[in-house]
């Protein structure tokens, strides 16, 4: 596993979001290596969460390279070349369902089951 995804996932879950999951789409697609997938309760934590990785991976040089809907709320996504977080307001996780478009069960870790 890629350290700088679990890096990503330690400070998301430091900030309490809920149902980290990371997704590996090497086979997949050439666009990047991985999805970091989380979710927030509200906007404002959706908010909150992207604020505070944005922060946290500034500080270590390793800022993200695109960043989109940082003030809706809804769905953040961030690029960091070889990792693409999407941080997501509960329901509109449900709504998109990357998880399910883009694992196929092998390639699907649950950050809780790797940082216990």
């Amino acid at each position: 596993m890629n350290q700088s995804v679990l890096n990503i996932c330690k400070i998301l879950d430091d900030k309490k979001a809920s149902d980290i999951t990371i997704i590996d789409v090497t086979k997949m697609t050439d666009m990047t290596d991985y999805f970091v997938i989380a979710c927030g309760s509200s906007t404002t934590q959706v908010k909150s969460l992207a604020e505070f990785l944005e922060e946290k991976t500034e500080a270590s040089d390793n800022p993200p390279i695109r960043k989109e809907g940082m003030t809706d709320g809804r769905w953040a996504v961030m690029d960091y070349g070889d990792i693409i977080v999407h941080i997501f307001h509960d329901q509109t996780r449900l709504f998109y369902c990357l998880d399910e478009l883009w694992g196929d069960g092998e390639n699907v870790v649950k950050y809780k089951q790797i940082a216990e």
